[in-house]
């Protein structure tokens, strides 16, 4: 390997390649935590409170069930059950991602997951592909900026918030789907396992569906996080 490639192999793992890779990211979380924010802030928080629930809860899905429950006058109890069933995915996600952090003190672990997002997880998992580790310093570069531009979003629409009464007529409840779609077709290009990739994401559609029948929404999307998740893994071994 010569001097020019060893400086770009540099720059590919450095934070500012990080923060470069967490730009696409950055432009969803703009708008989805100006609407958090909003919403927040008609559920009765302060700009404190905002401030402080997006630093220490950090989680779109969890921040719009809180503000609603908040609102609706539930239960303290209620609602830090249910936040965490909701994110449950958490434990998948940083389960997943953990074998290309294997070289890393349990600290530098720790750090790496506390920020772990569906969007950065995402965004790691379309640059591991073909890898067998990543580097610190870009998963820091990634991870801490898609936090301090939530935080900033979150604030912004607690600010500005009293002038938009409906986000949804603005598409700002759209931002974090669209913002899946867009990582999950560059993960499946990455991948180049279409057939495969197929089958998993029926498999959890037919289960999400199936389980939604019985009970509710939330509880469909964690069992079929679950069931598709395993039938990845024996999909991803199987030659």
């Amino acid at each position: 390997m010569n001097i020019s490639e060893n400086t770009l192999l540099r720059e590919e793992n450095s934070f500012l390649a990080g923060v470069r890779d967490c730009l696409p990211t950055v432009l969803g979380y703009l708008s989805i935590g100006f609407a958090a924010g909003v919403v927040e802030k008609t559920a009765g928080l302060s700009i404190v409170e905002i401030g402080l629930i997006s630093l220490l809860l950090y989680a779109g899905s969890g921040q719009f069930i809180a503000a609603a429950m908040i609102g609706a006058n539930s239960p303290a109890l209620a609602i830090i059950f249910t936040i965490f069933f909701v994110n449950l995915r958490h434990l998948l996600m940083s389960a997943a991602i953990s074998p290309y952090f294997r070289h890393l003190t349990p600290s530098k672990n720790i750090f790496i997951g506390s920020l772990l997002t569906d969007e950065t997880f995402g965004v790691a998992m379309n640059e591991a592909a073909g890898k067998k580790w990543l580097n610190e310093k870009w998963m820091y570069g990634l991870n801490i900026t898609a936090y301090l531009n939530w935080f900033i979003a979150n604030i912004a629409g607690a600010f500005f918030g009293e002038w938009i009464s409906d986000p949804e007529k603005f598409g700002l409840d759209f931002a974090l789907p669209g913002m899946f779609i867009g990582l999950l077709v560059l993960q499946l290009a990455s991948r180049r396992k279409l057939l495969k990739d197929v089958l998993v994401a029926l498999s959890a559609v037919a289960v999400v569906v199936g389980v939604s029948l019985v009970t509710s929404g939330s509880v469909g999307i964690i069992v079929a996080t679950i069931i598709a998740a395993t039938i990845g893994m024996a999909v991803e071994k199987w030659k």
